[in-house]
């Protein structure tokens, strides 16, 4: 569908042709030689991905972890995290419902409690509202939410977390791609390859800082993640990949970090700049159509952008949207419940421009939406 308009790389995006490239290739080789061989004759390139992940991060190869989705590493940090009762996890008004659950089923394993971050009237992270004291263990902070366009602040909260010693969890997976995150703060940064960052679908990287690393207690741990040195006796691995598991798909991982060199090549103040521009010129093109509602949060705002028909279930407008060549998808309130709640939405159509998306689709995305409301 060439002359298809694509507004999902919130969804799962469209790899460039590199990264077919790389992974099918690969595929290839493992049928001539099979998926050890192929794997030993990729060993530099699979090592140097750590310091090409390194470099998009902003951090060191040795906080890299590579993972098969955004939710295995958000949860292989989070399962890290000692919890006793009485010990309080905060969690913002744009969690995911991905992180929420094994929120609330830790708390109730552990007796830890869980309390809700209020937001600002712009609908971010309220970092005035922080109550912390040394209860606190683990600050959950989305960075892009899944159902608006709003990015919260990072920095502000990790040096307010940084004073009561507790940890923040950075849920990357709508940012990793779009925003530049070189610079940020955080104890620990989820995010998948299959977004923004296009790549292969069953990717994904976990970020852990050294200095926190020896804080943690990884649960699922086997031979890549550590070492038996004993009938009674093993020793954990010193670096990140502590959170690796020995089994992975060599080709995906390969797609990943061909994905993250394509960005970096580009340059990631480049794709953050267009990203937000064609954005920008989606939500105004929007706010000009009769009928639709802009749902966008937050001062600063990212390429994600979320509106309601007067007249057209959100689903409906999908579909409709979809006959006339425009791929957008739906949030659901079961995904975001307190802001969705909150805010008294039961779903939002998101549409998600990337930089390949050219102004002029912008605008023939805007009619179509015009006509199908």
């Amino acid at each position: 569908m060439s002359d298809l308009i694509f507004l999902d790389s919130a969804g799962s995006s469209i790899p460039p042709a590199p990264v077919v490239d790389e992974v099918i290739g690969h595929l290839k080789r493992e049928t001539e030689i099979g998926g050890y061989r192929a794997a030993a004759e990729r060993r530099d390139d699979l090592e140097a991905g750590y310091g090409v992940l390194a470099e998009l991060f902003g951090c060191r190869p040795s906080e890299v972890a590579f993972t098969d989705s955004a939710t295995r590493s958000w949860l292989a940090a989070f399962d890290a995290v000692p919890l006793s009762a009485g010990d309080r996890i905060l969690v913002t008004e744009a969690e995911y419902a991905g992180n929420a659950i094994p929120v609330l089923r830790r708390a109730e394993e552990t007796g830890a409690i869980v309390e809700v971050i209020p937001s600002d009237i712009h609908g971010q992270v309220d970092v005035d509202a922080l109550n912390l004291d040394n209860r606190v263990k683990l600050i959950s902070l989305v960075h892009v939410p899944t159902n608006s366009g709003l990015i919260n602040p990072v920095n502000e909260i990790t040096a307010r977390a940084r004073e009561v010693g507790a940890l923040v969890l950075l849920d990357a997976c709508q940012s990793t791609g779009q925003l530049d995150l070189r610079g940020l703060d955080y104890d620990m940064l989820s995010c998948t390859g299959r977004k923004w960052l296009r790549a292969p679908r069953g990717t994904g990287a976990l970020v852990v800082r050294d200095e926190v690393r020896e804080r943690l207690w990884p649960r699922l741990v086997d031979l890549h993640s550590g070492e038996w040195t004993g009938q009674q006796e093993y020793r954990l691995r010193s670096d990140a990949r502590v959170f690796e598991l020995w089994e992975c798909n060599v080709a995906d991982r390969l797609g990943l970090i061909a994905a993250a060199r394509y960005a970096l090549d580009k340059g990631l103040d480049v794709i953050e700049a267009e990203v937000a521009d064609r954005a920008k010129r989606l939500r105004e093109g929007l706010r000009t159509v009769p009928g639709i509602t802009v749902q966008d949060l937050g001062e600063r705002q990212s390429g994600i952008v979320t509106f309601t028909s007067d007249s057209v279930p959100a689903m409906e407008l999908k579909d409709r949207l979809w006959d006339r060549k425009v791929a957008v998808t739906v949030s659901q309130a079961g995904s975001t419940l307190i802001d969705m709640s909150r805010r008294g939405l039961d779903e939002v159509v998101r549409a998600s421009p990337h930089y390949f998306v050219t102004p002029e689709e912008i605008d023939q995305a805007v009619d179509r939406v015009s006509s199908s409301r």
